[in-house]
């Protein structure tokens, strides 16, 4: 355990920990590639990663050390693999690629799931207050264009051909606003509806210990 505290410590310092493949030669020739196996199995990174630092470290003529990656990835993996991650991954919209072995897949897939109904759930509330949003500006320039037609409808010196034309865009942007107040209804009622939900399973998962 002190080694992979004293690897990770010393990785801190490297552009991997941002999850790019992308490695200068003095990298690809000073890390320890326990410490970077550690921090993609951590992260739940595929055995992919390593062929792409592999590609990255080829172009400056090195190898990396595959036992040392492997070993630190493997431990990294079981603490990526905890029910708590698996949670917080889900919660945050993370994908999860199958990188777990089959005797904690069960319980992290369950907290994973939980974590992800949890996203959704959010999304539906959030994607609900951002339509809200824009209907009401739609509506009020909607709104502003109606009164500014009106007075151009009554100025003295607009002509009938485009007082023919004001009148019908105004009758067209009145139902216009007919269709947005009642948009709005039903968006309004589309998101107390995802709140009690959003609410509910928040209960849930607080009785739940999350």
């Amino acid at each position: 355990m002190n080694r992979q505290l004293a690897g990770m410590a010393s990785l801190l310092a490297l552009t991997l920990l941002s999850g790019c493949a992308s490695m200068s030669g003095d990298e690809c020739v000073t890390s320890d590639w326990h410490a970077i196996g550690f921090e993609d199995g951590s992260r739940g990174y595929t055995a992919e990663q390593l062929g792409n630092r592999r590609k990255a470290c080829a172009k400056h003529g090195v190898t990396p050390d595959f036992e040392a990656y492997q070993a630190g990835r493997s431990e990294g993996l079981v603490e990526f693999c905890k029910p708590s991650r698996g949670f917080n991954l889900g919660s945050n919209g993370g994908q999860y690629h199958g990188v777990c072995s089959s005797h904690n897949e069960g319980q992290f897939l369950d907290a994973y799931n939980s974590g992800y109904h949890l996203y959704n759930l959010r999304s539906k509330v959030n994607s609900a207050n951002y339509r809200i949003n824009a209907n009401e500006q739609e509506l009020e320039q909607t709104q502003a264009l109606i009164r500014e037609k009106e007075a151009a409808l009554i100025a003295r010196d607009t002509l009938t051909e485009e007082r023919v034309i004001l009148i019908a865009d105004l009758k067209d942007l009145a139902e216009r606003v007919g269709q947005l107040d009642s948009e709005m209804h039903m968006l309004i009622e589309e998101r107390v509806m995802y709140e009690q939900q959003l609410q509910s399973y928040e209960a849930v998962l607080a009785d739940s210990g999350y």
